[in-house]
């Protein structure tokens, strides 16, 4: 099992500080916070000597994985994928030929040209290409998505898939349960590793017992303001 955590903010520092801590991933996230390929760089140049870090790239467009591979990521995420079509499309945007149709370029994961034929021959094998269950489109279709040769996991997106089912944020609702509770089978079955996000501790936990392998817990954000609200808390309390 793996436990990670969202990076959404653009200072390097936080990135460094999240991997100090021991995490054993960082959750890179470029679809819901506001970093460019430059800051994606930056946080990966501060903390990916201390553990690996995966890119969350808005969608499935092959701008966003070729930057997000070329800047230096161990790996992408794709939202929202529905279909075994999308993710064989995301597999060989993410991999260099024969096996896919990655454009070549020289960046920061080819060492600026010094270590290129050293990443060309293994890029293929060492990028992890994973993809988001987060509709109920993609829980229909889960049994031919565990199928696509070249995904190496599945990260369940609870909340938008509460949303797909008219249950925004209803993440613990029986029914949306019953729909993660299908593509845990699935996975489980083909030995598809999956993932799913919690928002604390508390919240992830549960999966982590169910036999999830991929945990997402927390957000750098959260952890600087529900820290720096509890403090001020007890001072005010202490104070009246």
């Amino acid at each position: 099992m793996l436990i990670g955590t969202l990076v959404t903010l653009s200072c390097p520092s936080v990135a460094e500080i999240l991997a100090d801590v021991g995490f054993d991933w960082l959750f890179i996230d470029s679809e819901h916070g506001a970093l460019n390929a430059s800051e994606i760089q930056s946080i990966l140049q501060a903390a990916q000597n201390k553990c690996p870090c995966i890119v969350r790239v808005p969608s499935d467009d092959e701008v966003f994985i070729k930057k997000a591979l070329d800047v230096g990521a161990s790996g992408i995420i794709v939202p929202m994928v529905n279909s075994a079509e999308s993710a064989q499309r995301i597999v060989e945007l993410a991999k260099f030929p024969p096996e896919g149709r990655r454009g070549v370029g020289v960046a920061r994961a080819h060492g600026y040209g010094m270590k290129f034929v050293e990443y060309m021959e293994t890029a293929n094998d060492e990028i992890a290409v994973i993809i988001q269950v987060e509709h109920i489109d993609a829980v229909n279709n889960i049994e031919s998505i565990v199928k696509v040769s070249g995904v190496d996991g599945v990260i369940v997106g609870p909340y938008d898939l509460s949303g797909s089912i008219g249950k925004p944020g209803q993440v613990m609702d029986d029914e949306v349960q019953k729909h993660i509770k299908k593509v845990f089978d699935v996975c489980s079955a083909s030995g598809m590793p999956l993932g799913i996000f919690g928002i604390n501790a508390e919240m992830a936990q549960p999966f982590i017992e169910q036999g999830f392998s991929l945990i997402a817990v927390g957000i750098d954000t959260l952890y600087l303001a529900t820290s720096a609200e509890a403090t001020l808390g007890k001072l005010r309390k202490s104070i009246v």
